[in-house]
């Protein structure tokens, strides 16, 4: 049965008001988003909306971070994030070009897994013009090695009798997604929670310099300007705004939850752009690069912190 644009609307509308309840989570709006494209409901006009959504929610989200936490947070937890950030965009960027994957796509893995996860790829997305079947590819391998992350790192760091900040450490640099990364400190203790979360947090900041500085590689070849998104701008008043005025800390705690719900939104709009077609150009060799990368940040990090150097 083919469905008309009118009922389709309504499906979508339907969907939309979900992802505002909690046991939607991105991962399952995305998948939402895919099966209704798989099943041939798609919108006429909806893919139009789906950068703006993606740009307007982490400046919303920016409210949420706390220059404070930073600014206290050691000098030590800054140069590690620095190290791992750096470390993985490069590896991610020569082992892409190994495996061949489509320059975007593990552009995309690479700064999902230095950075903070869906967040890095949502804000990396429009800077690069990425199509939807790469930023879906991207985040499903992302999401799928935080649910294994969120199992096993506790797992691991009881095993090895590591210290409460050993594994906040190691969580906030191996794990993508901030909340993967609180996950796992509170499952480990009170302590590891406190500094994965702070840690990790310098670590998404780094969305900002990364940012621009592929802007300014990605310029316009044209006309040899270069074209900082405006989102990122507004990023960084956000931060600033609940760090000079945070007498407002009630209203940038309602943007803040607005923006994580406009991320569920716009992953679901991304996954109901996808086409069957589309996700084979992404192949196997996407999830290889995530693994690999993933792989490497966690083993490299957890011998660095445990051995000392």
């Amino acid at each position: 049965m083919v469905l008309d644009q009118k009922k389709i609307s309504f499906i979508y509308g339907a969907v939309i008001f979900l992802c505002f309840m909690p046991f939607i989570s991105p991962a399952i709006a995305l998948v939402i988003g895919i099966l209704l494209s798989m099943f041939g409901l798609k919108h006429d006009t909806i893919k139009k909306y789906t950068s703006f959504a993606l740009q307007a929610s982490i400046v919303l989200m920016g409210f949420g971070m706390s220059l404070t936490q930073v600014i206290s947070t050691s000098k030590t937890g800054f140069v590690d994030t620095a190290m791992s950030v750096i470390f993985v965009m490069s590896f991610g960027i020569l082992i892409g070009k190994i495996l061949k994957v489509d320059n975007k796509t593990a552009l995309l893995i690479s700064s999902g897994t230095a950075i903070c996860g869906g967040s890095a790829i949502a804000a990396i997305s429009p800077v690069i013009n990425a199509k939807n079947y790469q930023i879906s590819f991207s985040l499903a391998v992302i999401f799928i090695l935080n649910g294994i992350a969120l199992i096993i790192f506790p797992l691991i760091g009881h095993y090895f009798n590591l210290s409460q900040e050993t594994f906040g450490y190691w969580a906030a640099i191996a794990i993508h997604d901030t909340s993967s990364v609180v996950g796992a400190g509170a499952t480990y203790g009170a302590k590891a929670l406190e500094i994965a979360t702070t840690v990790k947090l310098i670590r998404a900041l780094w969305i900002i310099p990364l940012a621009v500085f592929i802007a300014i590689f990605q310029k316009d070849k044209a006309n040899g300007k270069v074209k900082i998104p405006w989102f990122i701008g507004l990023f960084i008043l956000s931060i600033a705004a609940a760090y000079f005025f945070p007498q407002w800390q009630n209203t940038y705690t309602h943007f803040n939850w607005l923006g994580k719900k406009g991320m569920v939104i716009a992953l679901f709009l991304i996954g109901s752009n996808m086409s069957i077609q589309e996700a084979k150009k992404a192949g196997l060799k996407s999830f290889i690069l995530g693994i690999l990368l993933w792989l490497l940040i966690g083993s490299t990090s957890f011998i660095l912190l445990t051995t000392n150097f």
